[in-house]
């Protein structure tokens, strides 16, 4: 067991920890947050260093970053770059700050740069809440949520820093010395990105693949497949099993093809389990086949992660249209004549 995952198990803050090839590891607290902590990477290179993910923006977030710079024997101002996974503000929160502090570039995915710049057209939970009645979530139920966090929604998302440097699938970091090369894999959102550093046989995995939990795979405004691209980044990524995981959250890790089957499976089992309740239901709403599918804990106790139990499940419902087993009819899904018999 290697000191993340035991860090986990004992519910603690990992330490800072040297990795293969000069990466150094730096836990970032996410304040009142089950996930604990963000897992950023500062990577060295010839003339500087980047920083994958910075964390959560918060003052013990800071501390913790630059806490983890000098044990790496570097400050803010050694920072020339900082890269994102993706743009949720658990990673892209500090951003702005260390940009400011070292006068870095930022790099993402168009996909993420795209999505930030129509988050600026309207405030974040106004958008919140237009997208829950897209998918029959009841209006006390949206005004129950917003009420609950939407003031933090539109402080954490609202100010997230821009990007300067875009990172297409195979585009190489510009980081000199290194051969930091970015691995398009969308679904958790449309432009996450992995990080694979060869010579190091590392894999930063950010969100796409954690050891031990599935990240939320939502449908968005956009109408696109997420977890159907999702799937594929799965298959997509089984290649670099010799690498080992760094992931954003919980504990590094060996074995990405079996990690990335084992989640294929939840998935493809979560299809079958909406099928079926689907079938039973008859005509029902998004909203209301969420609330008969198995989670965690019980339905009522979800609490504001209701919104992304909403969003996975009809990511799985347009999965199942697209595949001919589910069809949309007054407003809600449908099963096809037969599609019980093919699952």
């Amino acid at each position: 067991m290697n000191a993340q995952q035991a860090a986990w198990r004992a519910r603690t803050l990992p330490p800072v920890e040297r990795l293969p090839g000069g990466l150094v590891s730096v836990p970032v607290p996410i304040p009142d947050n089950p996930l604990r902590y963000t897992l950023s990477y500062l990577i060295p290179g010839d003339d500087g260093l980047v920083v994958v993910d910075p964390g959560w923006d918060s003052e013990a977030g800071w501390q913790a970053l630059t806490d983890g710079l000098a044990e790496a024997g570097a400050t803010a101002a050694d920072v020339t770059g900082v890269v994102l996974t993706h743009v949720h503000p658990d990673h892209h929160g500090l951003t702005a700050r260390l940009r400011d502090a070292s006068g870095a570039w930022v790099a993402m995915h168009p996909a993420e740069r795209d999505q930030l710049r129509r988050d600026r057209d309207t405030a974040p939970s106004r958008a919140l809440g237009d997208w829950m009645r897209t998918l029959h979530v009841p209006d006390a139920e949206i005004d129950r949520l917003l009420g609950a966090f939407g003031k933090a929604v539109d402080l954490h998302f609202a100010p997230l820093a821009d990007a300067d440097v875009m990172l297409g699938d195979g585009d190489l970091v510009p980081l000199a010395g290194r051969r930091l090369r970015a691995v398009w894999t969308p679904g958790h959102t449309p432009g996450h990105l992995c990080l694979l550093e060869p010579d190091a046989q590392v894999l930063l995995t950010g969100d796409h693949v954690l050891p031990r939990i599935s990240p939320n795979i939502g449908l968005q405004l956009s109408g696109e497949d997420p977890l159907g691209r999702y799937l594929e980044s799965l298959e997509k990524v089984s290649a670099y099993d010799e690498c080992e995981a760094l992931p954003g959250h919980e504990y590094r890790f060996h074995g990405i093809a079996a990690r990335a089957a084992e989640l294929d499976r939840h998935h493809r089992e979560r299809c079958r389990e909406i099928v079926s309740v689907v079938d039973r239901l008859g005509a029902a709403t998004i909203w209301e086949v969420a609330s008969e599918l198995t989670w965690s804990r019980p339905w009522a106790e979800i609490g504001p992660m209701l919104v992304g139990a909403v969003a996975e499940t009809a990511a799985h419902i347009e999965l199942l249209v697209r595949g001919g087993e589910l069809e949309w009819k007054s407003g809600g899904p449908q099963v096809v004549t037969g599609a019980l018999c093919r699952s």
